[in-house]
């Protein structure tokens, strides 16, 4: 059974730092990027970075750029995201999931998704 559990979310005031992890489980963790991406209320969803378990390599968007920072813990099946100077407006469920197809965020790639998790950053 494929799982895709993040964790770690939370209530943070504007600047502050949070990390969210990603754990999963019922497929090969090095054949898939994680993504992660976030949903604020009453806006599409967002494709903000993702790793690659096969060799390493991260995609970063412009919005997130030098305030986040994923990293991958090959052992525990798990994905990090570090997220640093938070802003009010990023509050929002965070999501991430497993592609197999490459490195991006575009959603349609992702073949699983975890549930979730909120995250706010009051001001």
């Amino acid at each position: 059974e494929v799982q895709v559990v993040e964790s770690g979310g939370g209530l943070v005031q504007a600047g502050g730092s949070l990390r969210l992890s990603c754990a999963v489980s019922g497929f090969t963790f090095d054949d898939y990027t994680i993504g992660w991406f976030r949903q604020a209320p009453g806006k599409e969803r967002e494709g903000l970075l993702c790793i690659s378990n096969d060799d390493g390599r991260t995609y970063y968007s412009d919005s997130v750029k030098g305030r986040f920072t994923i990293s991958s813990d090959n052992a525990k099946n798990t994905v990090l995201l570090q997220m640093n100077s938070l802003k009010p407006e990023e509050t929002a469920v965070y999501y991430c999931a497993a592609d197999s197809a490459g490195l991006g965020t575009e959603e349609w790639k992702y073949d699983f998704w975890g549930q979730g998790n909120q995250v706010t950053v009051s001001s």
